[in-house]
Order: C-alpha cells, then sequence, then structure tokens
C-alpha cells in the first residue's frame, strides 16, 4: 500500500477500533483464579490482559514475533549532530542483514525475526534478506526547509502499513518497532519539542555519545529547524513531514496497521516512540495496541512517558535503538501470555482456596 493523499491515511484511521473491554474483563477473571494470589504477577498479568482485549480472544497466541527494523538517511546529518558519519547507516544495515548487530543478537534470544527494510538509506544497498522501499535516498536538510514533502511523508507512511501488513499476513501477532539512521535523534527531538510543546534543552540528548560542544550545537540547529519550519508545523503529519524522517513516518505507518489489523505493536525507544507519537496524535485508540518497550538513556524519553502518561515495561539506560528494547520486551509479554495460557486454575489444580 502506498498513500497517495490524506484521504487515503484518513480511511485507515477510520478501521481502528478500540480494543475489546469485556474480553479483558474475562482476562482479568482467570487471572484471578489462577493458583496464586491475586495480582501477584503484577504487570505480567496486566499486559496478558492487554493481549487478551487486542486479540478478542481469553487464550491469545503471539504466533510469529518479528521486529521490523526501517533504515533512513537524515539530510540534518551535514550540520555536524552526530559524533559518526552518515555512511554508516548503510553499514549498519549490512550488519543487520548479516545478523552481527545488537537487534540480531537479542531477537535471536527471544525467538523473534529481524526484518530489514530500506525506506531511504542514502547509498545503495545491495544484499541478501533487504527489504527494499526507497521512497527517496534520505530527507532534506530541516534547517533549511522541511525534511520531506508530504507526498514523501505519507509514501513512507505506506511502506510502514505495507511491511507490516506482510508480517501479520504471514503469522506475527506481536511486532517490534526498530530503525537505523544517522542524526536521527535530532529529528526525533525536534517532532518532539514541536508536537509535545517543551523545550528544546529538556528534550534532547547526546545521541552516539557526542561531547558537549557537540550537544550544544545540536540544540541549536534543533531551534533553527523548528523557526525555519514554524509555518508548516501544523497537526501531526505536516509536523513529520516537516521535522522527521522516512523511517519514523514508516514507524508511524507500522503502528497504524498493527492498531487496524488488531495486533500488539512494541515500541523502541527514542526514535520509535518519535513515530508513535505521531500516530497517536493521528488516532488516540492506537494507544491500545502499543506497549513501550523501556526508557530510554536519551534524556527526553523520560519527558514523553511523563507528557502521555504512559509506563515502560523495562528501564535498564539503554539507547541503542535498531529495536533491541522491543526484543527484550517482547519476551516479557510472551512470559505474561504463558501465564494465563498455561497456569493452573485453582478448581483445575484441585487447590482449595
Amino acid at each position: 500500500m502506498v498513500f497517495t493523499s490524506r484521504d487515503d491515511l484518513a480511511a485507515l484511521l477510520k478501521e481502528i477500533q478500540p480494543v475489546n473491554r469485556q474480553m479483558m474483563e474475562q482476562a482479568q477473571a482467570r487471572l484471578d483464579n489462577l493458583t496464586k494470589p491475586r495480582g501477584s504477577l503484577g504487570e505480567l498479568e496486566v499486559l496478558a490482559k492487554r493481549i487478551c482485549g487486542i486479540q478478542h480472544n481469553i487464550r491469545p497466541d503471539l504466533g510469529r514475533k518479528v521486529i521490523l527494523t526501517f533504515a533512513a538517511d537524515h539530510g540534518v546529518a551535514v550540520e555536524g549532530v552526530s559524533s559518526v558519519p552518515q555512511d554508516v547507516t548503510r553499514q549498519m544495515v549490512y550488519n543487520f542483514l548479516r545478523g552481527g548487530a545488537g537487534v540480531n543478537v537479542l531477537a535471536r534470544h527471544v525467538g523473534a525475526e529481524v526484518w530489514v527494510i530500506d525506506v531511504g538509506v542514502a547509498g545503495e544497498i545491495n544484499d541478501v534478506g533487504l527489504i527494499s522501499r526507497k521512497v527517496k535516498a534520505g530527507t532534506a536538510n530541516l534547517t533549511k526547509g522541511p525534511a520531506m514533502e508530504i507526498d514523501e511523508a505519507l509514501q513512507a507512511i505506506g511502506v510502514g502499513v505495507e511491511t507490516a501488513r506482510q508480517a501479520i499476513s504471514n503469522g506475527a501477532r506481536i511486532l517490534g518497532t526498530g530503525e537505523m539512521g544517522i542524526a536521527n535523534t535530532t529529528s526525533s527531538a525536534a517532532l518532539f519539542a514541536a508536537l509535545l510543546d517543551v523545550g528544546v534543552e529538556e528534550i534532547t540528548g547526546r545521541g552516539t555519545g557526542i561531547d558537549d560542544a557537540t550537544f550544544n550545537h545540536k540544540i541549536e540547529v534543533i531551534k533553527r529547524s523548528l523557526e525555519i519550519n514554524k509555518e508548516h508545523l501544523h497537526g501531526p503529519l505536516a509536523t513529520l513531514a516537516a521535522l522527521g524522517g522516512l523511517e519514523i513516518a514508516a514507524i508511524c505507518g507500522m503502528i497504524l496497521e498493527c492498531a487496524r489489523s488488531r495486533v500488539a505493536v512494541v515500541v523502541d525507544g527514542f526514535i520509535s516512540s518519535a513515530g508513535a507519537l505521531v500516530a497517536l496524535q493521528l488516532e488516540k485508540n492506537v494507544a491500545d495496541y502499543c506497549f513501550f518497550s523501556h526508557m530510554s538513556a536519551e534524556q527526553g524519553h523520560r519527558i514523553f512517558f511523563e507528557k502521555l502518561g504512559l509506563s515502560p515495561i523495562l528501564n535498564l539506560d539503554m539507547r541503542l535503538g535498531e529495536g533491541t528494547g522491543a526484543a527484550l520486551a517482547m519476551g516479557i509479554i510472551e512470559a505474561g501470555v504463558k501465564i494465563i495460557n498455561e497456569m493452573a486454575t485453582f478448581a483445575e489444580a484441585g487447590v482449595n482456596t
């Protein structure tokens, strides 16, 4: 699916419905009758109940676990906001495809697949396993004007929709977001600042581990980007196009499709949360389907959670991205599902209460 108009996006949003609250009540009743004190498995029970509501099934099945790692480059990289060169995006895509990155290791650990999608890498990539859906070879420099045209943002959203739909049709019932793109913490911080109405100094982090001088420069770059694009910052879609990245837009589309298809989506870290924020502002029911995997060490991620009243599953001081946090959280969610599916009730176990 490729979006060609706002109407196409609007049609998708209309299909997103709330989860089944009645099924969640039934799941709670079952959880309360398992061989344990009520609520003694804490958040595992909450996660299991949410999955039941998403799938409309008291005995849910997660099927295949798939992480979609979208890669794209950012024109703002020329402003010197990262400690590594832009070509690292392309080099890391090869690393993903060969199974050597952090997300590959952690995905194998929890039994998940990693799909790698080129939605906007500046260089050409030819390797087995790559899903090539390039919209353009990186965004424009957002300090000079909009990073993308609206139609480009819609195309990138469509890449996320299409790829998520493919994974779901192949049996995935839980998807994780992932990304790769040098300078994408700059674009993400700009999006957070605009969409959450918070100060740039509060929301901006050190990304690849930049020094103080580069960090201060990064803040100024984001401020310039917000000023030069201020006439475009009206609504989530236009703001995404002006300040975001192609991979961030694809993550937004992926999340929207998961919600439409009633499939759980595990949101990775700071950059993925920027894509999730756009999706949430486009359609509030999307929140029912999102599981936020972890609190990134990027300082702005805490503000995101506080502003939206959300809680992450894990807090491990991670800031790698790629889908690493999503992989770990998938294992926790799966544990909760196994509790409701496999644990005996008091009656089944013959235990008196």
